[in-house]
């Protein structure tokens, strides 16, 4: 027995993920946690491209996630330097307490 799901639904779950890392990174004021909600909107836009690749019988979908992927990589370390280093200079990692000290 197999279910298949349809790509609507799909897209739909990848469009809500996209939309809770925008409301993350827009409302949360720790440097961790948007950079989570930012690893989320990347997730989300995997997902995107392999259920189109999936849908269209492509493996193109599928490359543009490895791209993603790596770009995610890169972007967490290059992330968690930045905020290593803001955290021993400033002792906070609260994004608006990092504006004030900015000065």
């Amino acid at each position: 027995m197999t279910t298949s799901v349809s790509i609507e639904m799909i897209l739909l779950l990848a469009g809500l993920l996209f939309v809770m890392g925008i409301i993350g990174v827009i409302i949360r004021k720790n440097i961790i946690f948007m950079l989570l909600s930012v690893e989320v909107m990347l997730n989300a836009s995997g997902l995107a491209f392999i259920a189109a690749g999936s849908h269209w019988g492509q493996a193109d979908g599928q490359v543009m996630f490895i791209f993603i992927l790596a770009m995610a990589a890169a972007e967490v370390s290059v992330g968690l330097a930045l905020i290593l280093q803001a955290y021993h200079q400033h002792k906070s990692l609260d994004i608006d307490t990092l504006k004030e000290m900015k000065g």
